[in-house]
């Protein structure tokens, strides 16, 4: 069980699931601070056996992170100018990706499902935020979701040119970023941003029967297909059938997969049909 006590994270530890709430009052921004707690907070997950989804929403009324806090962005870029007046800075490739990278990767690297529970309006960073989980409901309230930083002369980096478009295509990453344009959450529903909505009035508890009904699925077959899908993005399609057919060969040699096909079986029910099954991980 996590004990530690954060600042701006909120954890509710439930054993396979955790929901974690962030919180920034008033503005309900996303810091360096508040980065940094939750890379220690992931550090300290990383490892744990039995997670099976961790779920991300916000601890503020009908908002999940506004975006990237402003004041820290401009006071970067203002020193960053008085640096290449004096000829300081160079433009050069980056020899290491930064925090705000290295937290979204740790997310896909959990064995655990994560989900963005978008409570409310989110918008650049916090987008990308969500664009980093594995999976995005949103509240079905007047919301709003996007990317809109090239409206301050920047780009959105924190992964959002590279995650939007391979989540919905080039072609519609490119508009939407070029535009700044935020989108309600219907039409993000629309262009497959987010997977579902959910009633503004039982958001919470509607997200965690989402988590439950993830928990209660067969954990070793829930990695895998995470693993294979995020290993895949990348590869030619040859390479990509290569690691479904470890991930399938590590499902087949689990103990859950081989009582769970027997069970169906003995009871003589249709692979669709629902039942309850103890799924125990090995």
């Amino acid at each position: 069980m996590i004990k530690k006590e954060y600042k701006h994270l909120r954890i509710e530890d439930n054993g396979q699931l955790i929901i974690c709430y962030l919180s920034n009052p008033p503005e309900h921004t996303l810091t360096a601070h508040g980065m940094l707690e939750i890379h220690e907070f992931l550090d300290s997950i990383q490892d744990r056996e039995g997670l099976r989804v961790l779920a991300f929403t916000g601890d503020g009324e009908d908002v999940f992170i506004k975006h990237y806090e402003v004041a820290e962005l401009a006071e970067t870029a203002e020193k960053n100018v008085d640096l290449r007046k004096e000829n300081i800075v160079q433009q050069s490739a980056p020899k290491e990706l930064h925090n705000f990278h290295k937290m979204l990767l740790k997310l896909r690297d959990l064995n655990s499902i994560v989900v963005a529970g978008i409570n409310g309006n989110t918008a650049g960073g916090g987008c990308e935020f969500a664009l980093g989980c594995d999976l995005r409901v949103m509240s079905d309230g007047e919301f709003f979701i996007g990317l809109p930083e090239t409206s301050v002369g920047i780009l959105p980096g924190g992964g959002g040119t590279q995650r939007l478009a391979r989540l919905i295509g080039a072609s519609r990453a490119m508009d939407l970023i070029l535009h700044a344009k935020l989108m309600s959450n219907k039409e993000a529903l629309d262009y497959g941003l987010i997977n579902k909505l959910l009633p503004r009035e039982s958001f919470k508890s509607d997200l965690l029967d989402y988590c439950k009904d993830l928990a209660s699925r067969a954990p070793i077959a829930l990695r895998e297909v995470k693993k294979a899908i995020h290993r895949g993005m990348d590869t030619s399609l040859e390479e990509g059938l290569r690691i479904e057919q470890a991930a399938f060969n590590t499902t087949m040699q689990s103990n859950d997969a081989a009582r769970a096909m027997r069970s169906i079986l003995n009871k003589k029910k249709e692979i669709n049909d629902s039942y309850d099954f103890e799924w125990k991980g090995n």
